[in-house]
């Protein structure tokens, strides 16, 4: 069975960091692309940033780049999200999701990120 299990989210002030983690669980992750979406009150899904299936490529949208880093480590079958200089437009529920494969678009139940002053 998939699983996507996130972690790591909080409430954090603007210009604070987090780091999010999603163990994956059911699938070959090491020859899988991840990307990273999330979603705003009230708004739709909103594509993050994506990471090949070595962990050499990164791609990120134009609202988090120079700011957000994903990184992977196939060992132990997880994906990460460093999250720095945030902002209060980031407060989102944050999910990785699959990104090829048979079970791309599959995401995990989320991880939530307030950032509030």
């Amino acid at each position: 069975e998939v699983q996507l299990v996130e972690s790591g989210g909080g409430v954090v002030q603007p210009g604070g960091s987090l780091r999010l983690s999603c163990a994956a669980r059911g699938f070959d992750f090491s020859t899988t692309a991840m990307n990273w979406v999330r979603q705003a009150p009230g708004k739709g899904l909103y594509w993050v940033g994506g990471i090949n299936s070595g962990g050499e490529n990164t791609y990120y949208s134009t609202d988090v780049k120079g700011r957000f880093t994903m990184s992977r480590d196939n060992g132990k079958n997880t994906l990460y999200l460093q999250l720095n200089s945030l902002k209060t437009e980031d407060t989102a529920m944050y999910y990785c999701q699959i990104g090829s494969g048979n079970e791309s678009g599959r995401r995990g139940q989320g991880t939530p990120v307030t950032v509030s002053a």
